[in-house]
């Protein structure tokens, strides 16, 4: 058996936080023991972990103090940053807490800049020869409706998003066939689709006009490639589906082999500067969007690309250990989400 770990873990409310602290303490090396931090009481995190710790959003000024003091009363091993709302924030901070003795799972700051503005990251990787879909940045509402007929709309859809936005926030599909009595009486009450004439009434007269990216729609499934990188080079990868959703999470996963979507994204990890983990969204070949933290992996008992990033970063994996533990990867895993319930008293 390896020596024990002790690390503390960032956002251990989110949707992945459960499995993720799961897999980890299920890594057949070693024990690790795990401490949580979020903003909520409730965190599922707080009954899954060893210990538990409420900081302030990751936004705050109070973040990096709060945290700094559970680094330095825990002294862990490794800080291991879940989210995107975090992560630039610790990597700008990082000495902080390597003072403490904790190695941070966060780095490369210009590039999780580029990555977080969806905008900037299609601007940039731009430079290089990876597919994007067509892509406008109206200023008014004249430009965005001008803009909707230049990219084929009412003949074909089109979508729009803000360029900073989490979850499918913002994200929306005009169609010209939108038929709003079959939503309301067959469709749930979340829908991804408007008319043109919908959205020019809502932002008519919105000032300033909302920074938002007109798009191309391209309607094919969005494949990702999770990936560990280490200064811009691809380290572990696997690529999954995203099979089905459910208010904005994807719910239904499948581990598969696209060794052209790997190429295109060692290309852009390495253009941008890449560093830790990375989730890279593509769609019909295209470049969808890159979120610069750990994402919902498809995992597997001798796979699992959080563990193999901390042992790398902890200089426990040569070459050699990274070719063996890439090999292992199957593509025959599927993996469902669903939901569970924690009980307690207050």
């Amino acid at each position: 058996m390896l020596p024990p770990l002790k690390v503390v873990l960032t956002a251990a409310g989110c949707p992945g936080a459960s499995t993720l602290i799961r897999m980890l303490k299920a890594n057949g090396e070693r024990e690790i023991h795990v401490h949580g931090v979020d903003t909520r009481p409730d965190a599922v995190g707080r009954f899954l972990c060893d210990g538990f710790d409420l900081v302030p959003a990751g936004g705050s000024p109070e973040f990096i103090p709060a945290l700094a003091g559970v680094v330095d009363a825990v002294r862990p091993d490794l800080l291991f940053v879940q989210s995107s709302h975090e992560i630039e924030t610790v990597a700008r901070h990082r000495e902080v807490f390597e003072r403490l003795g904790a190695r941070v799972l966060a780095d490369g700051v210009p590039g999780i800049e580029v990555a977080s503005d969806k905008a900037r990251m299609h601007a940039v990787c731009g430079e290089i020869p990876v597919p994007q879909p067509r892509l406008l940045l109206p200023a008014t509402l004249d430009e965005f409706v001008a803009g909707a007929e230049e990219l084929g709309y009412p003949g074909v859809p089109v979508c729009f998003k803000p360029p900073v936005a989490k979850g499918s926030r913002g994200f929306r599909i005009l169609s010209a066939e939108v038929d709003r009595v079959h939503e309301l009486l067959h469709e749930r009450p979340v829908n991804r689709y408007m008319a043109l004439d919908e959205f020019v009434g809502l932002l008519r007269g919105v000032e300033p006009f909302p920074r938002l990216m007109l798009m191309e729609y391209v309607d094919s499934p969005e494949i990702t490639v999770d990936l560990f990188a280490d200064k811009g080079e691809v380290v572990f990868h696997q690529v999954r589906t995203r099979e089905e959703f459910l208010t904005g999470l994807a719910m239904s996963f499948k581990s598969i082999d696209r060794p052209d979507l790997v190429e295109l994204s060692r290309h852009v990890v390495r253009h941008l500067g890449l560093d830790y983990f990375q989730s890279i969204q593509w769609i019909g070949g295209k470049l969808l969007e890159i979120n610069p933290r750990v994402s919902t992996f498809v995992y597997q008992e001798d796979f699992i690309i959080p563990y193999l990033g901390i042992r790398y970063a902890l200089g426990e994996l040569d070459a050699a250990g990274v070719a063996l533990a890439q090999s292992r990867l199957r593509f025959s895993r599927r993996s469902v989400r669903y939901y569970d319930q924690v009980f307690w008293d207050e």
